[in-house]
C-alpha cells in the first residue's frame, strides 16, 4: 500500500495539482480507475507501448501514460485540428474550462479594431467566417475526446488538463517555438526582471506599484487580457508601433532589435511592456498580447476538417479492372524474368550489403525499365522472400527455393503472393539511388532501406482511394493534403531567436525568420509538428505516398490511378465501392475496417485473387512468323513456349505483344543447349500460325551446318577440326595471338587459354565451334539455374508496438483491473509477526512495497476462515524466483500446506504454497 500511495503522488506531480471539486478526479489515475473496461481497452489500442510489459495497476499505467517517450509517440499520431486542440491547452491556463479552449480555438466574436487590425493585416485581426468557426465549434467534442481517450487530457469540462510531459512537449519555450506562434506569458518573460524595471512598467502602464514580482506580472497580464483598456493603450500608440506588433503577432514571436537603444516604436512597446526583452539584442511578444492582436485564437489557421478528396477523373470500372489485370500479368511476367536473369548470372553481394550500381544497371537493361522501377522489382521478390544472398564465400543473390514454390502456384495466387508481401514491407525501393545521414549511395538490397511507416501510408494511401465511387482516380496533391492532415509531418524544433531576414524597416525590428516560423517543431527532439496548409512537400510519409501509389499502378492494384474492384477486396472493401452520396466513416489517420493480421491479410488476399482470376489473359500457345526474321507474340505464352523462346530468339520489344528476333548467336545459343536442327524447325512450325518463313529456315540450317564443326576440349585446351584448312586459317589470323594456339598435328590444334576462353575467342572471330567431352561428345551447354539455400522472407521492421487483438486487450484490461485491486483495496491493520521489522519487511519486498507479515499460524487460521466464509484476503506473496507482490485471493480450500483460490489479480483459479506466503490481512469491506 505504501508504494501504491507513493506513486499515486509521482502521478499527481506529473498530471497537476489535485482538483478541489468533490467527486473530481485528482489525478490521472484515479480518471482511469473510473473509466470503464471499454474505454480502457480503447485507450491501450491506440497507445500499445503502454502494454510492454503489462502493467501492475492503474497507477502504474498512468505513470507510464505519461513518460516523455510514451507521449511523443501519441502525439505525433495525433491528426492536424486534436494536435492543434492540444497545443491550443498547452498554451491555457491549467486546468482550462472548455469554454476557453473553445474561445482559443474560434476567436472572440469581434476582430481587433482600428489601426492595429489594420497594419497587422485582415488575418491577423479578422475573426474566422463563420462557417469555420460552425466547424470548429462542432469538431472539438471529437478532438477533446481523442486527447481524453489516449490520456493525454483529463478531468471534466470545467477543468481540463493537459498532462504535463505533453504541455512541456507542447509549450513554447526559446529552444523550442510552438506551433502556435506564441510567445512566454508576461510571467514567464519577466521572471529575470529586476523589480525596478517592473515598477516602471506599472507606472507607465497606468497600474498601481507592488513590490511583489508575481503580482505585478499578473497586474500586466490583466491588462493585457482587457480589451477596452488594450484598445486604448493601442490607440496610443506612435506611428509604426502598430507594424513592430504586426511582424510578430503569428510568431514567431522574437525579434532582433537592440534593447539599449531602440528605435520610438520599440521604445514606446517595451516601456509599456507591450513587448518585453529576450537578451540585448533580442525582443519577445508576450502571448497575452498576442492572444489580444489575434481576437483571441491560438492558431491562425485552425484545420477542424479533413481536406476534402474529390474525383480526380472517372472512368468506367471494368476499364480500370481490365488495366489493373494487366499490370498484375505484366508484374507476374516481370517478375520471373528477373528471377530468370538472376538464377544464370547471379550478381554479387556488395562488402557493405546490397547491389552495386553496375548490376542494377544491367538488371533494367534486361528487363526494359528504368533503374529506379527495377529497383521496386528487386526489392518486391526479396520481400516474397523469392530471391536472398546464397552466403556462400563469393556471396550472390539469386532465387530461393521458394521461387519454384511460387511458380507452380495459379497467376492469381502468385499476385496474391506478391500483393502481401508488399503491403508488409517496411524495405523502401524508392530510397534506392539516394544518399544516408553520411552521404552514401543507397542500395537496392542494402541494410539501410526499412522505413516503419511505409506500410501504414501503402494501407492508408489505398483505402483514402476506396472512399471515391468506383472507377474514381484520386488528385496526387489531394491524397497528400489528406494524409497530412491525418498524420502532420514532423520536423526538429527551430531556433527561437532569428537572426535578420532583412534590413530593418523603419519600425527598427528585423523580420522573422522562416526557420522558426508557425509550424516549427513542438519541442527539441519531439518531432512534433501541426503546421498550418499543407506542410512540407518533402516529408518522408509524402514521399512514401508517391511512391506507393506509383508501386500499386505497377502491381495492377489500380489501373489508370483508380483502385480496382479486387484492389478494393485486398483491403476488406466492398467491391463495388461507397454509395455515391456516402463514404466510409473512419477516424481520422485510422484504416478502420482494413485486415491487419497475417490471417485477415491472408484472406482478403485471396478473395482479390478470386476475383482477378478471370480478368487475367489466357497463355498463348502461337506466335506469328514474320519474313524479317522476328516473332510476335500477340500476347503472354504459355511458360514453355515462352522458355524455348527466350532461347532461341532474342527479345526485340515489349509491350501488348512481344517481338522476338531470330540472330545467328540466338540460333546457335539453342543448339548448344541441345537442341538439334530438325527439332527447331518442327517447334516453329507447331507454334506459330502463320508458315515458316524461308529465310528463318536458312538462318537455322545455315547455322547448324557450321556448328560444331570445330572441337574444342582440354589440353589445356585443344581444337580440332577435319578440315586441316580452315586450323590453317585460324592459326594466320592476327586476332588468334590472345589464344597461344600451335599445331599439334594437321587436324588438332593446342592452346594455353582455358576452353571456355577459347570457345569464346573463336566465336568472337566469327566461327562456330562447338565444346566436346573427353569421350568426344558434344557438350551441351546450358546455363545452371542457381539456388540458395532455404530463406526466410525479411522480418518487416515494425512502426512501435503492435497493435494488441481484441483478446489481448481483454487480459491486459482484467489483469490491470485486478492488480489495481490488490494495490488499493482497503484491509485491517496486520498484526506484525514477532521478529519481522520493518527493515525485515522491506529486505523481503525490496522496492515493491510493504507486505503483510503474519506467523504461520495467522496465516493458516485466516485462510481457513476466509475459505468457510467465502471471503477475499489480501495477502503478500513470494515466489520461486524471490519476486515479490501484493494480491487479493478468495481462498476456496486449504489443506496440505498449500491454499487454492481465485486469485483477483491474475483472474484466474491458483494454488499457493503456504509457506511462501509472508502474510495475510482482511479486507476492510469484508471484515464483520
Amino acid at each position: 500500500m505504501t508504494s501504491s500511495r507513493n506513486r499515486e503522488a509521482r502521478v499527481a506531480a506529473e498530471t497537476g495539482p489535485a482538483d478541489s471539486g468533490r467527486g473530481a478526479p485528482r489525478t490521472l489515475a484515479e480518471e482511469l480507475r473510473a473509466r470503464p473496461d471499454d474505454a480502457l481497452a480503447t485507450l491501450l489500442h491506440a497507445r500499445p507501448d503502454l502494454l510492454s510489459p503489462v502493467p501492475n495497476d492503474l497507477t502504474q499505467l498512468a505513470t507510464r501514460a505519461g513518460t516523455r517517450a510514451s507521449v511523443v509517440r501519441a502525439v505525433e499520431r495525433l491528426d492536424r485540428f486534436a494536435l492543434q486542440t492540444a497545443e491550443a491547452l498547452a498554451v491555457a491556463p491549467d486546468p482550462c474550462p472548455y469554454e476557453t479552449l473553445r474561445a482559443l480555438m474560434t476567436g472572440t466574436d469581434e476582430g481587433v479594431g482600428g489601426e492595429a487590425a489594420g497594419e497587422a493585416g485582415p488575418s491577423a485581426a479578422a475573426p474566422l467566417p463563420a462557417e469555420r468557426r460552425a466547424h470548429i465549434a462542432a469538431e472539438l467534442p471529437r478532438a477533446v475526446a481523442t486527447l481524453r481517450g489516449q490520456a493525454l487530457v483529463w478531468g471534466g469540462d470545467d477543468r481540463l488538463r493537459l498532462v504535463r510531459t505533453a504541455r512541456e512537449l507542447l509549450s513554447p519555450s526559446p529552444t523550442a517555438p510552438s506551433p502556435t506562434g506564441l510567445g512566454p506569458t508576461v510571467r514567464e518573460a519577466t521572471s529575470g526582471m529586476s523589480p525596478g524595471r517592473l515598477q516602471e512598467l506599472l507606472a507607465t502602464a497606468g497600474l498601481p506599484p507592488t513590490h511583489d514580482p508575481v503580482t505585478a506580472a499578473a497586474a500586466l497580464a490583466g491588462l493585457f487580457g482587457d480589451r477596452a483598456r488594450m484598445a486604448a493603450l493601442l490607440a496610443q500608440a506612435p506611428e509604426g508601433g502598430h507594424a513592430v506588433l504586426a511582424k510578430l503577432v503569428w510568431g514567431p514571436p522574437y525579434g532582433e532589435a537592440s534593447v539599449a537603444s531602440p528605435t520610438p516604436p520599440v521604445a514606446w512597446l517595451l516601456e509599456r511592456g507591450l513587448l518585453l526583452p529576450s537578451g540585448q539584442r533580442n525582443v519577445v511578444l508576450p502571448r497575452e498580447v498576442a492572444l489580444h492582436l489575434r481576437g483571441g485564437r491560438a492558431h491562425r489557421t485552425p484545420e477542424p476538417l479533413p481536406p476534402p478528396l474529390p474525383p480526380a477523373a472517372e472512368h468506367r470500372p471494368q476499364a480500370v479492372d481490365s488495366t489493373a489485370a494487366g499490370q498484375a500479368f505484366t508484374a507476374l511476367a516481370t517478375v520471373e524474368e528477373l528471377m530468370g536473369q538472376w538464377e544464370s548470372a547471379a550478381p554479387q553481394v556488395l562488402r557493405a550489403g546490397g547491389l552495386s550500381v553496375r548490376d542494377l544497371k544491367r538488371t533494367a537493361a534486361a528487363l526494359d525499365v528504368t533503374e529506379q522501377v527495377a529497383a521496386f522489382w528487386i526489392e518486391l521478390a526479396y520481400a516474397a522472400g523469392l530471391l536472398a544472398s546464397d552466403g556462400e564465400t563469393d556471396e550472390r543473390y539469386a532465387p530461393t527455393p521458394a521461387y519454384d514454390d511460387w511458380l507452380r502456384l495459379p497467376p492469381e495466387e502468385q499476385w496474391a503472393r506478391l500483393v502481401s508481401a508488399w503491403l508488409a514491407a517496411t524495405r523502401t525501393a524508392g530510397l534506392v539511388g539516394g544518399r544516408d545521414a553520411k552521404g552514401r549511395t543507397l542500395a537496392a538490397l542494402g541494410p539501410e532501406l526499412d522505413r516503419s511507416p511505409a506500410p501504414e501510408v501503402r494501407r492508408r494511401l489505398l483505402t483514402l482511394l476506396a472512399t471515391l465511387p468506383a472507377g474514381a482516380s484520386a488528385d496526387l496533391d489531394g491524397l497528400l493534403a489528406r494524409l497530412r492532415w491525418e498524420r502532420p509531418p514532423h520536423r526538429g524544433a527551430a531556433p527561437a531567436v532569428p537572426a535578420p531576414s532583412g534590413p530593418s524597416g523603419p519600425s527598427g525590428l528585423s523580420g522573422p525568420s522562416t526557420a522558426s516560423g508557425t509550424g516549427s517543431g513542438a519541442g527539441a527532439g519531439s518531432g512534433v509538428d501541426s503546421g498550418s496548409g499543407s506542410g512540407s512537400g518533402d516529408d518522408l510519409r509524402s514521399r512514401l505516398a508517391r511512391w506507393a501509389l506509383a508501386e500499386a499502378e505497377l502491381l495492377g492494384i489500380t489501373g489508370r490511378a483508380a483502385l480496382s474492384t479486387h484492389g478494393r477486396v485486398l483491403l476488406g472493401q466492398p467491391p463495388k465501392g461507397p454509395a455515391p452520396t456516402t463514404a466510409p466513416k473512419a477516424a481520422p489517420g485510422t484504416t478502420a475496417g482494413t485486415p491487419t493480421t497475417p490471417a485477415e491479410v491472408a484472406t482478403a488476399a485471396a478473395k482479390a485473387a478470386r476475383l482477378l482470376a478471370p480478368l487475367l489473359p489466357e497463355p498463348l500457345d502461337h506466335v506469328l512468323l514474320q519474313a524479317d526474321l522476328t516473332a510476335v507474340a500477340p500476347g503472354p505464352l504459355q511458360r514453355p513456349l515462352a522458355e524455348t523462346l527466350g532461347v532461341l530468339a532474342e527479345v526485340e520489344s515489349k509491350g501488348g505483344a512481344t517481338v522476338y528476333r531470330f540472330t545467328p548467336a540466338s540460333v546457335r545459343r539453342a543448339l548448344d543447349a541441345g537442341r538439334a536442327a530438325d527439332d527447331l524447325h518442327t517447334f516453329l512450325a507447331a507454334h506459330s500460325r502463320t508458315p515458316v518463313p524461308q529465310p528463318l529456315a536458312y538462318l537455322i540450317d545455315d547455322v547448324a551446318r557450321k556448328h560444331g564443326h570445330l572441337r574444342i576440349g582440354a589440353a589445356s585446351a585443344y581444337l580440332r577440326c577435319d578440315d586441316d584448312t580452315l586450323l590453317a586459317e585460324i592459326l594466320a589470323d592476327r586476332r588468334s595471338a590472345a589464344l597461344r594456339l600451335r599445331r599439334l598435328a594437321p587436324t588438332v590444334l593446342a592452346s594455353q587459354a582455358p576452353p571456355d576462353v577459347l570457345l569464346e575467342g573463336l566465336r568472337g572471330m566469327g566461327y562456330a565451334p562447338a565444346a566436346e567431352s573427353a569421350e568426344g561428345d558434344v557438350l551441351i551447354t546450358r546455363a545452371e539455374a542457381r539456388r540458395t539455400p532455404p530463406r526466410t522472407a525479411p522480418t518487416p521492421v515494425p512502426d512501435g508496438p503492435p497493435r494488441p487483438d481484441d483478446t489481448l486487450l481483454g487480459a491486459a484490461v482484467r489483469a490491470i483491473r485486478a492488480g489495481d485491486l490488490a494495490a488499493t483495496a482497503p484491509h485491517k491493520p496486520v498484526r506484525a509477526a514477532a521478529g519481522a521489522g520493518t527493515g525485515g519487511a522491506a529486505a523481503a519486498t525490496g522496492t515493491s512495497g510493504r507486505l503483510p507479515r503474519t506467523t504461520s499460524a495467522d496465516t493458516l487460521a485466516t485462510m481457513q476462515a476466509a475459505a468457510l466464509t467465502g471471503s477475499a484476503v489480501w495477502i503478500g506473496y513470494v515466489n520461486a524466483d524471490g519476486a515479490a507482490s501484493q494480491r487479493v485471493i478468495a481462498p476456496v480450500r486449504v489443506e496440505g500446506g498449500f491454499v487454492t483460490a481465485y486469485d483477483h489479480t491474475a483472474d484466474e483459479v491458483r494454488t499457493y504454497p503456504l509457506h511462501r506466503i509472508t502474510g495475510v490481512a482482511e479486507l476492510a469491506d469484508e471484515a464483520g
